[in-house]
């Protein structure tokens, strides 16, 4: 991934959305993916907090040693973020960089509730649309996203569900 702050990384972070689509996701998607999760950021020796939440329905959570209940509310700002706008927080955040505003200046909306920052994914269904967050908190910005979009990209294509 593009580690400069451009249109070029926007155009990537939509290409993301574009490909990491599921065709089903219920319940046991949620925990299989919530573990692969885990795993992925014990195996780089990260702590990290993950959030799965369908039609506002927590599916996983789960904090891992070294984080601070911070990360939940961290997890809770960049939901809103994806929920609202439909991207991922990094887009989001890209984005106001790009342009050189805030949160606040452009959209009147206040940090206390929304971060735009990486580690929150559109959990989408394919040909239904976004119905949900994948999220990631504990890391730099960036490697939230990695961490995160890496992990969903492996997933889908063990699963099948590509």
């Amino acid at each position: 991934m593009s580690t400069d702050i451009s249109p070029a990384l926007l155009e990537e972070l939509l290409r993301q959305e574009q490909e990491l689509q599921f065709t089903l996701f219920d319940n046991e998607t949620a925990l299989a993916l919530g573990m692969a999760l885990v795993q992925a950021a014990r195996a780089k020796g990260k702590g990290v907090t993950i959030d799965i939440t369908r039609n506002g329905q927590q599916l996983f959570h789960h904090a891992m040693a070294g984080t601070a209940r911070d990360n939940g509310e961290w997890v809770k700002r960049k939901n809103n973020v994806v929920n609202r706008f439909g991207h991922s927080s990094y887009y989001v955040g890209t984005s106001l960089r790009l342009a050189n505003q805030t949160m606040e200046e452009k959209y009147l909306l206040s940090s206390h509730e929304y971060a735009a920052h990486g580690g929150a994914f559109p959990l989408i269904i394919r040909g239904v649309g976004a119905v949900g967050t994948i999220t990631v908190s504990g890391l730099p910005q960036r490697e939230d996203h990695e961490l995160l979009v890496t992990t969903v990209r492996a997933f889908l294509v063990k699963e099948g569900n590509k």
